[in-house]
């Protein structure tokens, strides 16, 4: 893909879980457009994520994190639209159009509403232990894949006729759904539209829980 401005071959750090979803639609778009990166796994479970130095780059104590010779970011919606801004065809994955970059924005949000607050939060309980209300976190999984299976049966993506930063936001909490209890059984279309991501080239995989490998 063709760079807006010019990255040096010095790899991108990414600061991350291996298994959280918010990191790896990073890591996948790292890989998608083709940049040299390094993983840096943080024991969380011992607060690596709280330390000074994590903080320096991310103040709310958050992963995803990337430092990029020097530009420091979290939060992973802003990472995904800072890497197609600065290394990548920007209006190909923000948007063409007003109606494009506003249906992209639409999609963003949900991976930080209902995305968050369904697959991945069902995902958070059986995974990691997370003292949250899975069934009702279920219950919001399905209510979104109704919505997304019916918007997803005359179209291949999510936001425009080309893969976009809503289907890389989307993707990896929903493609690891089943592992918080949540079936895509029922969702055809759904399944179809994961297989084209799986499909692209320089797509990279997540770790799955050891119990569903």
């Amino acid at each position: 893909m063709i760079a807006d401005t010019p990255h040096t071959d010095a790899p991108v750090i990414l600061y991350r879980h291996p298994r959280s979803g918010h990191c790896h639609r990073v890591e996948l778009m790292l890989s998608l457009l083709g940049l040299p990166y390094k993983t840096v796994d943080l024991d969380m479970a011992a607060g690596a994520h709280k330390a000074p130095d994590h903080l320096a780059i991310s103040p709310l104590g958050q992963v995803p994190a990337i430092d990029d010779s020097g530009e420091r970011l979290s939060d992973s919606n802003a990472i995904l639209t800072y890497l197609v801004l600065r290394h990548g065809d920007a209006p190909a994955w923000r948007g063409r159009s007003p109606v494009e970059a506003a249906e992209i924005q639409r999609w963003l949000s949900i991976a930080a509403g209902e995305i968050a607050s369904g697959p991945c939060a069902a995902r958070l309980v059986t995974v990691f232990g997370a003292d949250l209300d899975h069934p009702a976190a279920m219950a919001r999984a399905h209510a979104l894949f109704a919505v997304m299976e019916t918007h997803l049966t005359a179209r291949d993506w999510l936001a425009a006729d080309r893969v976009t930063l809503a289907d890389i936001a989307g993707y990896s909490y929903i493609a690891h759904a089943p592992e918080g209890g949540v079936s895509l059984d029922s969702y055809p279309a759904i399944r179809a539209w994961l297989r084209r991501i799986e499909g692209l080239e320089g797509f990279v995989s997540m770790a799955r829980s050891p119990a569903l490998a």
